[in-house]
């Protein structure tokens, strides 16, 4: 039996992406040694500022994978992260990223009370949501670029730095901590894998499993909304669609790093190494200059490939 076959079903995906992750580095090298000579990859400052700009993913990601966790999927991500940009920095201030987590906790209280209560599938509510979203932004600024700058507060977590090491990461890792203490250690984080596993019998054995997936939603809002204020304090200014770009790779770090997209299985530290995979994938893809187009063609796939090895797993084992 090989070394790969003996690992736990929970161990073998952080192995198989954390693999992945070195054939990016060794192709990325390879590539750039070619035709510029040089290796920048494998440089810290490289590194350091592809992992600064992946921290807003890997927020994003956080709450993303709450919501995965218990067999949900959250849409709204996008234009949840974009209003609270636009949002904070319209407030500006001292208010500003407060005024941004407050729009991130009313979307997710929305997404929560859609799903829970209402019981509406949460693809098509949160879809919804998202679209409202956009129109409310859009009706906010006449259609035109936001004129509001970042605060200082938002430009100092985004930009500056704290013994060599970009602010984002600390903020990024902040978050890490809590939400992989919540997950672990926590009635709630318990209570995510039970609802996941079988929604039903979670709630028969007593679980409140309303105010679980409203915490879920609320949860994926709050960290979308902060990773909206960074962004925002990352291009020193708001602007319409700055979310767009995240929703895929978002959903796809969380399902690489092994969090099983029908719910009940999945450790943050897969998000964690899967946030990382996506981010140097982006970046080699980049420097290979590599169509926008072509990129969300490899996000969708790998996630369609994913709900297929995942999908075809359950149903053999049920």
């Amino acid at each position: 039996m090989s070394r790969l076959g003996t690992l736990s079903a929970a161990d073998r995906p952080l192995v198989i992406a954390f693999g992945f992750i070195l054939v990016i580095l060794a192709v990325g090298t390879v590539y750039t040694l070619s035709t510029t000579g040089t290796m920048p990859l494998l440089t810290p400052k490289y590194l350091l500022l592809q992992l600064q700009t992946g921290s807003f993913l890997g927020i994003c990601a956080a709450g993303l994978m709450a919501v995965i966790l218990i067999g949900h999927i959250d849409l709204s991500i996008p234009w949840t992260l974009t209003a609270a940009a636009m949002i904070g920095t319209a407030v500006g201030g001292p208010g500003a990223v407060p005024a941004a987590l407050a729009v991130g906790l009313c979307v997710g209280l929305i997404n929560g009370l859609g799903v829970a209560v209402l019981r509406i599938p949460s693809m098509i509510f949160t879809l919804g949501l998202d679209t409202v979203l956009r129109g409310l932004m859009v009706a906010q600024t006449g259609g035109y670029a936001p004129q509001d700058a970042a605060t200082p507060l938002m430009l100092t977590l985004a930009k500056s730095s704290i013994l060599g090491f970009p602010a984002a990461l600390f903020v990024w890792a902040a978050v890490s901590v809590a939400v992989a203490f919540l997950l672990s250690r926590t009635t709630f984080g318990r209570a995510l894998y039970a609802i996941g596993t079988r929604e039903r019998a979670a709630y028969l054995s007593g679980m409140r499993t309303t105010r679980v997936i409203i915490g879920a939603f609320v949860l994926s809002g709050l960290c979308a909304a902060l990773a909206g204020a960074l962004l925002a304090g990352y291009s020193a200014k708001a602007y319409q669609g700055m979310g767009n770009a995240f929703l895929l790779p978002a959903i796809a770090a969380v399902v690489l790093g092994g969090t099983n997209v029908l719910g009940g299985r999945g450790r943050y530290a897969g998000t964690l190494i899967g946030v990382v995979l996506i981010v140097l994938l982006n970046s080699v893809l980049s420097i290979m200059q590599m169509p926008e187009a072509l990129r969300q063609i490899i996000y969708g796939s790998v996630i369609i490939g994913m709900l297929l090895i995942y999908g075809r797993g359950d149903r053999v084992t049920s």
